[in-house]
């Protein structure tokens, strides 16, 4: 059996034992689409978001790229937020990286890459913003780790900046913006920064007319 041919055979025993356990699941969840959560998180194959949540299919709305980045000019990104949020009414996002990511340590030296420079030079800025905090860590692991802290607390409040959240806070009261990291070593996620829905930010963010 060819590598791939294994994922379908895993499929099919999945749908199986799926309906083994719940006859209805399928035409529940096809009809139906409810998450509470956006779920913002890194591509990484070590991280998958049900898994490590205990969610089911419908429970979570995924959004994924190299190291969990929100970033004002990602289409893809920002039109899966606006779904969300104006659609789907989700009442939490989730911005999820990890220790050990491989995006963060790239940012981090002065190798290029090729075109993902360009997607890396974001989390640059972001070791540019806290220089004098991460360069006065001695230890790399460690300095690396509280890169990858502060590259998720940045993502929240970028999401925070955008037009959508602000609209959103303004007119419904939500979503709540959480900001966690996730350690492949003992599987455990720690939550280390938040925004509640309408918490006040830069007023340069904050829009009148919406």
């Amino acid at each position: 059996m060819k590598s791939y041919e294994k994922l379908l055979e895993n499929n099919k025993s999945w749908a199986r034992e799926s309906i083994e356990k719940d006859p209805e699941f399928f035409n529940r969840l096809k009809n139906t689409q409810t998450p509470e959560y956006l779920w913002i998180g890194c591509s990484d194959s070590r991280v998958p978001p049900d898994s490590i949540t205990g969610t089911l299919p419908g429970e979570i709305f995924i959004h994924r790229n190299i190291a969990n980045m929100v970033v004002n000019t990602d289409l893809n990104m920002l039109s899966v937020l606006q779904y969300s949020v104006e659609v789907l009414k989700v009442k939490h996002i989730i911005v999820c990286g990890h220790y050990g990511c491989g995006g963060v340590k790239a940012a981090m030296t002065n190798s290029s890459l090729g075109i993902i420079d360009k997607w890396l030079r974001n989390i640059k800025d972001v070791h540019r913003f806290n220089r004098e905090e991460v360069d006065a860590i001695e230890n790399e692991d460690e300095k690396i780790d509280r890169m990858i802290e502060l590259n998720v607390k940045e993502q929240v409040m970028n999401l925070s900046k955008t037009s959508i959240v602000q609209r959103a806070w303004k007119n419904s009261n939500a979503p709540d913006i959480h900001g966690w990291v996730y350690g492949l070593n003992n599987g455990l996620i720690k939550p280390i920064f938040e925004l509640k829905a309408g918490t006040h930010i830069d007023p340069l963010y904050e829009y009148d007319n919406l």
